[in-house]
């Protein structure tokens, strides 16, 4: 697997990969619906869900409190209501992230989405997979691959008119 300078990720053009990919990967699937996670996830999610004519089975989460290190981080400043209008059980549901890195999020949506229901099945789609894991989660759909200086995290920015970018920041976790 190749990975990516992440100076060099074009944001739109691996939004119109993973498109493509999750367009191919729900061909045929059982009730698809679309979770993206808050905030990067939520808004590629809400692309994906118009874009594949999926914007009645559309939903957000925010994993806040059920990170495992909830405790040590706290409230963040703005804990966005999750909302998911349709009903979970039976369906296949593409789980959105924008950026995958240790696993944790991941873990927390999956947990979040299982009070609601038992879906039939959960894909995980991602802009970009940035590798160190800490727990065995592997998306099913990903852009690019790449990987940041210790202590740097990749942000996903949305435009007011809905364009993508990916930045650089020092991470102050």
């Amino acid at each position: 697997m190749s990975h990516t300078d992440p100076q060099q990720l074009d944001a739109e053009a691996l939004y119109a990969s993973l498109l493509e990919q999750v367009k191919t990967g729900i061909a045929g699937a059982n009730e698809p619906a679309i979770v993206g996670i808050h905030s990067g996830g939520a808004w590629i999610a809400e692309r994906l869900a118009k874009d594949l004519n999926l914007t009645a089975r559309l939903g957000v989460l925010d994993v806040s409190f059920y990170r495992d290190d909830y405790a040590k981080k706290g409230l963040p400043h703005e804990v966005k209501p999750t909302h998911i209008g349709f009903d979970v059980n039976g369906a296949s549901i593409v789980l959105v992230d924008d950026v995958l890195y240790t696993g944790r999020t991941t873990r927390a949506a999956i947990n979040e989405l299982f009070d609601y229901g038992r879906p039939a099945r959960i894909m995980l789609a991602s802009l970009v997979d940035r590798g160190e894991r800490q727990l065995p989660v592997a998306a099913d759909f990903v852009a690019a691959h790449t990987r940041c200086a210790p202590g740097q995290a990749l942000r996903l920015q949305q435009a007011g008119e809905g364009k993508f970018s990916l930045t650089i920041e020092q991470n102050h976790a």
